[in-house]
């Protein structure tokens, strides 16, 4: 498959790597999870609510257990891959503790593990990764202020970046969401991937105001009169998406609307490993549950780096002093603790012991 940008033409890989990306920008963007509310031009019905996905993993160890296996092991050996709720703790000051999020509205994650809600519910400051998503005005004016960021301001529309079979593609795959063409033909194409990747049912509840698990907390916290910090702002977010190259997010683009309703699947064994605690199978099971891309893995690297690693270093060396005044409470993706370069190891390196709570 190919397609142009100006008069460049380049191959569009299978999915595989850049799906990982899809899935991780799903759940690693508190953008993206406020965008899709904002796209959705129809009312959200009762049926579009009901998620229809299955687990995956559940039918690859029926499946094929050589390969659950091998998914096993590379999530056993990922540092601080277990758990979602840890304990954060330095001597002299009053322990903190630091909560995996998803950036979704489903119930079963909205309903905090009674250790985490009581931890919320004492905690003196609450750090969530941006502030900003407690007032989705300013979150709006944050997409607005830079908008060579989010969209092309050179004349540049979709359809000229889209073969007419891929346009096409497109614009059904945005009317089975809501989502009418003609608002987005001008966005960026990362844009239009983060609400075309989310499922009908959370873009439903969103639709309706139901608010994803970080705007929860936040909102939660600032309705008790606690102190309420950011560690990011939207337009650092926004602007770590834009560094990408613009090839890297047709691909993804194309990717996601070749995915289709598989996404529903991988949505919902995601939420059944965060539930789990199993945060370390996350990245195995998208690479088992994936067709293998037989192209190089570099556009995954520069991904990981500048949308993951770079911002794991941000969140930690921001929260740190914060962390220092004690009892604080800090949700952040869940995908962020995990690894070496991860945000609990990162705390660790700055002299707090962290802990995971069962």
């Amino acid at each position: 498959m190919t397609t142009s940008i100006g008069r460049r033409t380049f191959h569009l890989v299978a999915p595989g790597n850049l799906l990982l990306w899809l899935i991780a920008a799903f759940h690693m963007l508190l953008l993206a999870a406020l965008f899709a509310a904002l796209l959705t031009a129809r009312p959200a019905t009762a049926a579009d609510e009901a998620c229809t996905g299955r687990n995956l993993m559940a039918e690859l160890r029926q499946n094929d257990p050589a390969r659950y296996a091998e998914a096993l092991k590379e999530a056993d050996a990922t540092p601080n891959g277990k758990g979602i709720f840890w304990k954060i703790e330095k001597p002299g000051i009053r322990p903190s503790w630091l909560l995996g999020s998803m950036h979704v509205t489903d119930p079963r994650v909205l309903a905090l593990p009674p250790r985490a809600q009581a931890a919320h519910d004492a905690a003196d400051t609450i750090i969530i990764e941006s502030d900003e998503i407690l007032d989705e005005r300013k979150a709006t004016a944050a997409l607005l202020a830079r908008p060579e960021l989010t969209m092309f301001t050179d004349g540049t529309t979709i359809d000229k970046l889209l073969s007419p079979e891929d346009y096409q593609r497109l614009e059904a795959g945005l009317k089975q969401r809501g989502i009418p063409l003609g608002a987005v033909s001008r966005m960026r194409p990362w844009m239009i991937s983060s609400a075309v990747a989310l499922p009908a049912c959370e873009i439903a509840r969103k639709a309706k105001g139901v608010k994803f698990l970080d705007q929860k907390i936040a909102a939660d916290a600032a309705a008790e009169g606690k102190t309420v910090k950011g560690l990011e702002t939207l337009a650092e977010q926004i602007q770590a998406m834009a560094d990408l190259p613009v090839e890297f997010h047709m691909k993804s683009l194309i990717e996601t609307l070749e995915l289709g309703d598989k996404m529903n699947d991988v949505v919902e064994t995601m939420t059944d490993l965060y539930l789990s605690g199993d945060i370390g199978m996350t990245m195995p099971m998208l690479k088992t549950v994936t067709p293998e891309d037989e192209g190089d893995t570099s556009d995954y690297a520069a991904f990981e780096q500048r949308v993951i690693l770079d911002r794991n270093k941000v969140m930690a060396e921001r929260a740190a002093p914060i962390l220092d005044g004690g009892n604080v409470f800090m949700a952040v993706g869940a995908l962020h603790l995990p690894g070496e370069q991860g945000v609990v190891e990162l705390l660790r390196k700055q002299g707090f012991t962290v802990t995971a709570v069962n």
